[in-house]
């Protein structure tokens, strides 16, 4: 895209009318205090607890200083410690978050990973005068198998699992599991996710197993089983087990609105009957750690909520365990900040997880327990839990890594990916299948088309070798097959053939079309969504379906999602329709069900019933048994070959306002929102720049990466290197914003400053080559402060008023800075004007 030559010099420095950004806090909107004695019984096995570990640990402790103990309490992602750090620091555990890996490098070998926590490892044993050598937990999120490491068994998302309805399965994917992640050296997974998701809008839908507590209950105990084993009073685990995370602790999956991090609103009894149920057989089957969410309860955030962590979670659901943070979670409860939060151990939680904040927040902590602000007593139950789980984990005992650690053979092995791939069977969910055209002759001539056809990133999902799975291609997956794989093989076996083509076109007519689409990958908060609508506004998928069919082709439609879609549609536009979910690597699953066998017989039926209700429009609707509840497909539904069922033509009103194209919300929550794109750039020229990763222009000089904002990479950090001119540019469709101007909206953004410009900035916005309007911010940029969030609004009129077009904005924000420049953005939007706000002098 081309910039107006007489805009050159224009930078993110607004400072006219900025106002400082607080973290969010909420208000309590009811009661947050929890009745112990409505809450169900449950209680960790007696093996946990046994004389001979408390005995062990009775000893320790007495030998351990305070500044020692106060170590135990604290976990630093690897990306922000070094195992030197220990030395000063004797912090109990590390983590490797879902962007952190060794040496900064995502794609690390497995040897590299062994060898990375081994440095850490030998510091922190290291026999040191005035030191008690403890050794380290080591946290990672395999939630999916051990997802962190390239060449490992990537298994079926919960919510494909959920689908299943084999706990006997779970609880091998759970065994498998343990055992990768013990190869490479990390002993502790966090998970299984026991979310109950209640609206589907939630970006981490995809973790929980169902939106009916029924499932999640009757999985607990057997992932938890199936990653730690049964424990035996006075061993350690078994070699090979890890120990796992219930999470998260409490209700995350029922914050209003599908909120990522945000507020359950509601009653004890709910929170009771859906979302506790999980935390009962977890607990009474062993599970040693438990993570507690970043939610709240009417208001009041759960890492914060004594009633909750202590009086229900250790007393009367008596859970012998330890208790975790989640990502700076501390900073978000009431008078707390990220390095300093003793309200939450007071409150019951044992181990902070503080990844980049550790070190403040450990000199805090241990000031506060000399004091006495956080009690001894409360100081030595945390960290007798936390060696009671690296006692029974086995981190105590000679030779505890032999064996397992280093075998890297045991990554993807032969019998782990043949339960991935039945975990794939069982998942897929057949919603339509009219006029019998599944399953496929194999001999057939087979068109596989669609963007996921061939794509084992996007079959895989978020949680995927880097926190939002997005920018993976299949060479990251040497264990692992694509759907066209799958099915390529199994026609060639055959007699058949599989032609891919992601657009649909062929030379020869095909005698059937498998489509291989969906969502693109996406974690957290960075999945939340506003409807149920799949692709509002940009049906590219829907048109390539209908395309195939006015040439008379049958269709076939693999839908991948990490949750259910309004899809009507596209259900429409389909003869057979399959929710495939999250399959991982396994994509020869998906063939083993859609084609028959050479001899013509069915290979494997579909089983996978559906765990979250399919929706009929795409608002929010009413889950399985609350009034009102009237889905497209009801939960359990999900069709075989046997059955007779015909689909109708589905309604095709998707019961939300109809979409327009987003005009006035550019970036947030660390997404760039549809249809609008970033771009970076300098004298060379532009480059569009990823969703998740770094990327630099042409010539190298200017550099856009994630960052932290107020959540874990919710912001972009902008680097203008010089010497000549860096650019930032938002850029899109001509949108007409004349009625937004005339309601004296406001081109609003939220940033920080990181490095003083050396030149001149200026911010402008454009309207097509040579259209445009922009204001000098120099001189304010350099009086304004390095590392404060600030939020300043600029009036559309303001920019009307100097020469734009307000009728074809097509870049609503760029940005160009003569010589270095740094600055961080974490949201851009149009807001309502703040009263007063004049527009900037030119």
């Amino acid at each position: 895209m081309k910039l107006a030559p007489s805009l050159t010099a224009i930078a993110l420095v607004l400072a006219a009318g900025s106002t400082a950004v607080a973290a969010e806090k909420l208000t309590p909107s009811g009661p947050a205090t929890a009745n112990p004695a409505l809450w169900p019984k449950a209680h960790s096995p007696a093996a946990i607890t046994d004389a001979k570990t408390e005995a062990f640990i009775t000893d320790l402790m007495s030998k351990m200083s305070i500044e020692e103990k106060v170590g135990q309490l604290v976990q630093a992602d690897i990306g922000w410690i070094k195992p030197e750090d220990l030395r000063k620091y004797p912090l109990g555990s590390i983590l490797a978050g879902g962007n952190s890996a060794p040496d900064a490098n995502e794609r690390a070998t497995p040897q590299r990973w062994m060898e990375f926590l081994r440095e850490f490892r030998a510091v922190a044993l290291e026999k040191r005068d005035g030191h008690v050598p403890i050794p380290l937990m080591f946290g990672i999120d395999a939630v999916h198998g051990h997802n962190n490491v390239v060449g490992a068994t990537v298994f079926p998302h919960n919510i494909g699992l959920g689908a299943a309805r084999d706990p006997e399965l779970i609880g091998r994917i759970g065994k498998a599991t343990a055992e990768e992640v013990a190869v490479t050296g990390a002993d502790w997974t966090f998970g299984p996710t026991l979310a109950v998701p209640r609206d589907d809008r939630w970006g981490r839908s995809y973790e929980g197993y169902g939106e009916n507590p029924e499932i999640v209950r009757s999985y607990a105990g057997p992932m938890t089983l199936g990653l730690q084993g049964k424990l035996v009073a006075g061993q350690s685990l078994a070699k090979g087990h890890i120990p796992g995370s219930a999470k998260h602790f409490l209700a995350d999956g029922g914050t209003k609105e599908g909120k990522d991090q945000g507020d359950f609103v509601g009653t004890e009894a709910e929170l009771i009957r859906d979302h506790v149920q999980g935390y009962v057989p977890a607990i009474n089957e062993g599970v040693l750690t438990v993570m507690v969410s970043f939610s709240s309860w009417n208001g009041v955030k759960h890492t914060g909520n004594k009633s909750l962590l202590t009086d229900v979670l250790q007393k009367q659901m008596g859970f012998e365990g330890f208790t975790v943070g989640d990502w700076n979670a501390h900073g978000q409860v009431a008078g707390c900040t990220t390095t300093n939060c003793p309200q939450a151990i007071n409150a019951g939680l044992d181990m902070f997880m503080a990844p980049d904040s550790w070190k403040e927040l450990y000199d805090n902590t241990l000031a506060q327990a000399k004091s006495g602000e956080i009690g001894m007593a409360r100081i030595d139950d945390a960290v007798r839990r936390i060696i009671r789980v690296k006692v029974k984990s086995g981190l105590f005992d000679a030779g505890h890594y032999e064996e397992v650690e280093g075998k890297f053979d045991r990554l993807a092995a032969p019998e782990h990916r043949a339960i991935a791939r039945e975990a794939v069977r069982k998942s897929l969910v057949l919603l339509k299948n009219n006029g019998g055209v599944l399953p496929l002759k194999a001999n057939a001539k087979i068109l596989v088309a669609g963007d996921g056809a061939d794509n084992i990133g996007k079959q895989s999902g978020g949680w995927t070798i880097d926190w939002q799975g997005a920018a993976n291609t299949n060479s990251d997956f040497p264990q692992g097959q694509s759907i066209f794989g799958g099915i390529a093989d199994a026609a060639k076996a055959a007699g058949g053939s599989a032609e891919l083509s992601v657009d649909g076109s062929f030379k020869t007519k095909p005698d059937v079309a498998v489509v291989v689409f969906g969502e693109n990958p996406y974690a957290e908060f960075q999945g939340d969504i506003g409807t149920l609508d799949y692709q509002p506004g940009d049906a590219r998928d829907l048109a390539l379906l209908k395309k195939l069919k006015a040439q008379g082709i049958p269709v076939v439609s693999v839908f991948l999602s990490g949750r259910p879609l309004w899809t009507n549609p596209e259900i429409n536009a389909s003869d057979a329709f399959v929710a495939a979910w999250l399959p991982g690597t396994e994509g020869g699953g998906v063939a083993d069900v859609l084609l028959r066998k050479p001899d013509g017989s069915v290979n494997h039926d579909f089983k996978g019933k559906l765990s979250f209700s399919w929706p009929k429009t795409a608002a929010q609707i009413p889950n399985v048994g609350e009034p009102g509840y009237d889905p497209q497909f009801a939960y359990g539904y999900g069709l075989t070959y046997a059955s007779k069922t015909s689909v109708a033509k589905l309604p095709e009103v998707s019961g939300v306002p109809d979409v327009k194209i987003n005009t006035d919300a550019y970036f947030d929550a660390g997404r760039v929102m549809t249809p609008w794109i970033i771009q970076i750039g300098d004298p060379s020229g532009l480059a569009t720049a990823n969703a998740v990763g770094a990327t630099k222009s042409p010539g190298g000089l200017s550099e856009i990466k994630p960052v932290d904002g107020a959540a874990q990479e919710s912001a972009r950090g902008v680097t203008f290197e010089g010497p000549g001119e860096g650019r930032l540019v938002v850029a899109g469709p001509p949108v007409d914003l004349t009625r937004q101007a005339n309601g004296d909206l406001a081109l609003a953004i939220t940033w920080r400053q990181d490095a003083k410009p050396e030149g001149k900035v200026v911010v402008g916005m454009g309207c097509g080559d040579n259209c445009g309007a922009g204001f000098d911010f120099t001189a304010a940029a350099k009086a304004a402060p390095v590392g404060q969030w600030t939020t300043t609004a600029i009036k559309l009129s303001c920019f009307r008023d100097i020469g734009l077009d307000v009728s074809k904005v097509s870049t609503p924000l760029f940005v160009n800075a003569e010589g270095k420049f740094a600055f961080s953005f974490s949201k851009i939007v149009l807001a309502p004007s703040p009263g007063g706000v004049a527009c900037p002098a030119r």
